[in-house]
């Protein structure tokens, strides 16, 4: 979760950036001040184990982060904790799983499929990824899933948008990288800086 804040900061104005070609302009501000706040709770109360980083992160950003970001990672992250569940060690197969139902609970408040040109055309194919790797190492596992959701994340480009602020544009939307895909390819490419 370090590994994210860390992302989401060095990369706030190019998810900023994004966000202001087709949707308002907070994605990155956004983000920032969520994940500043998940780190200010989990430092004020170390986390007991995995699940309970989640679900800290997931309720701050819940409570502090505006538009669709909040809700959406916050329930991700939610879901995440629940499925880890009181686990102390994490397998690739169980953070497969977690993090499938993470994406699970996006897609059930959003409504978003693939192909919509949302965050879930990174989540997916990241998930995915992690479930074929199946108990390789978590450092191939993880690269697996963060190039999935690079690839995810550039296929957005042409697509026009369906669900979101960014629907409203219509063909205008298309040429555009979602900045949220955007966001969920940082998300799974610190899974891997958190590796080494």
């Amino acid at each position: 979760m370090g590994r994210l804040a860390q992302s989401i900061e060095a990369n706030c104005d190019e998810l900023t950036r994004l966000d202001a070609a087709i949707g308002d302009a907070d994605h990155g501000i956004n983000m920032l001040r969520g994940m500043k706040a998940a780190m200010e709770a989990l430092s004020s109360t170390p986390p007991k184990d995995p699940a309970d980083v989640f679900r800290v992160a997931g309720n701050r950003l819940v409570a502090v982060v505006g538009g669709a970001a909040g809700p959406l990672y916050g329930s991700a992250f939610r879901a995440v904790a629940d499925a880890l569940a009181a686990s102390q060690k994490v397998s690739v197969p169980r953070l497969a799983q977690a993090l499938r139902a993470g994406v699970n609970a996006i897609q059930r408040l959003g409504a978003a499929e693939p192909g919509d040109k949302t965050m879930v055309d990174a989540w997916i194919p990241a998930v995915t990824a992690l479930e074929a790797a199946g108990t390789d190492s978590v450092r191939g596992a993880a690269a697996a899933a963060a190039k999935a959701a690079q690839e995810g994340m550039v296929a957005t480009i042409p697509m026009r948008a369906r669900k979101g602020r960014a629907s409203y544009l219509g063909w205008r939307s298309e040429g555009h990288q979602d900045p949220g895909a955007t966001s969920t390819h940082l998300l799974f490419a610190a899974l891997v800086d958190a590796t080494h």
